[in-house]
């Protein structure tokens, strides 16, 4: 009986970074991109979700899998195997939709407290100085901590759903069938899903962060399945955000812009616990993306250019790192502060760019898997590569597809 106890500690040490990864995907850009694709097409859409959960789950196992192997974070791989020049541009296009995407999360924050009236110009400071503390007062085994309780706010999107007892035969037969308006803005809205499931700021994260732990090759099993479980959650946690805006808004005809408008919306429609449990998954999905993307950053950028990163140093001894750190949140707390700036327009163009960016790092990481100098046997095998190249293909076709003009 100790021993199995003690493996379970074991195994609880090794998970965190899949399960963190995957659901700061569902930020609050996520949670308006979800909510605004289920208010516009029903369940039309969730087709889309499903498949490009098997391409998360691949790609995510990639990360981790180089990460054991090499004990190296993607940016460093990128410097070390196609030179200075290549990662000073990926840094460049990565530190660019971070930035934007930092901003749309503390927006996810100050719009999530508005819900309870409490003003932004008290929220977003307070949280910002929080968030600065957790980072610089610890090391990452107490971030972590933090991480994944905040994890458990996604239980919200959850408990709404439920309460709303939808058709679950209906629910499950638009996974497998595809469906929708073939239209210009169906394809936009297509590519901002993807955008905000699989993100290039996640695939930094979760290798860095594997990394950082110290997780060895042979403890990769468990580290396997935390990142497919992670995916699985991520997943459902979005299923559930659009159960949530389709049960009500869809059927309702109630169109919306943001995930603020959602919660507002079900307060008529679906009570007030459902108005609730909404707004608490909004704040909890924003302020964990709110750690996560500047220190996705830091670490990116810190990897790639040989600086000292890691939240087990101090501030004197990783000062890039805590620099690049400090200068993300004090940015977008700054622009989230601006009087009568609208924020949603950035909220969804950051999730598109996100997107259309994604096949840049991708083939990064294929071409790394699959190099033998740097994996050894641990290359992808045949099923890794055409799914992983499946995902790469369907973001770029869908690209083509939302610019080329309407279809009918």
């Amino acid at each position: 009986m100790k021993k199995k106890f003690s493996r379970l500690l074991f195994i609880f040490s090794i998970v965190g970074p899949g399960l963190i990864t995957a659901n700061a995907g569902n930020d609050a850009g996520g949670v308006t991109t979800y909510s605004v694709i289920g208010s516009k097409y029903g369940y039309s859409m969730l087709w889309g979700l499903f498949a490009i959960g098997i391409g998360l789950a691949v790609v995510q196992e990639m990360n981790a899998r180089m990460a054991v192997v090499t004990g190296k974070g993607l940016s460093d791989l990128i410097r070390e195997r196609y030179g200075v020049k290549l990662a000073f541009f990926a840094m460049l296009v990565l530190m660019i939709a971070n930035l934007g995407v930092c901003i749309a999360d503390f927006a996810g924050i100050a719009a999530s407290l508005q819900l309870f009236n409490i003003n932004k110009y008290i929220s977003v400071p307070i949280l910002a100085i929080m968030i600065w503390i957790i980072m610089t007062k610890g090391n990452y085994s107490k971030a972590e901590k933090v991480f994944l309780l905040l994890t458990l706010t996604f239980f919200g999107y959850v408990i709404t759903a439920f309460m709303l007892k939808p058709n679950w035969s209906n629910v499950f037969s638009h996974i497998s069938n595809p469906g929708g308006t073939l239209s210009k803005n169906y394809w936009l809205d297509l590519i901002g899903m993807v955008g905000t499931t699989i993100t290039p700021y996640m695939q930094f994260y979760l290798q860095s962060s594997i990394v950082d732990k110290g997780i060895s090759l042979k403890e990769y099993g468990y580290e396997k399945l935390d990142v497919y479980l992670g995916t699985v959650w991520g997943i459902l946690t979005a299923l559930f955000i659009t159960i949530c805006t389709s049960e009500t808004l869809f059927k309702a005809h109630m169109a919306i812009s943001s995930a603020q408008d959602a919660a507002a919306a079900l307060k008529p429609l679906a009570g007030q616990y459902s108005f609730v449990l909404f707004g608490v998954g909004l704040f909890g999905a924003s302020f964990l993306a709110c750690c996560i993307i500047p220190l996705s950053t830091s670490y990116a950028v810190c990897e790639a250019f040989g600086f000292e990163s890691g939240l087990d140093n101090k501030i004197k001894e990783a000062p890039v790192f805590f620099g690049l750190f400090f200068f993300m949140i004090i940015t977008s707390v700054i622009i989230v502060l601006m009087p009568n700036i609208s924020l949603i327009s950035i909220i969804l163009f950051t999730q598109q760019l996100a997107g259309v960016l994604c096949p840049v790092v991708l083939i990064f990481m294929i071409k790394l898997v699959n190099d033998k100098e740097i994996m050894g046997k641990h290359t992808n095998n045949r099923l890794q590569n055409f799914i992983a190249k499946f995902t790469i293909g369907l973001i770029i076709i869908l690209t083509i597809l939302a610019f080329a003009g309407n279809f009918v």
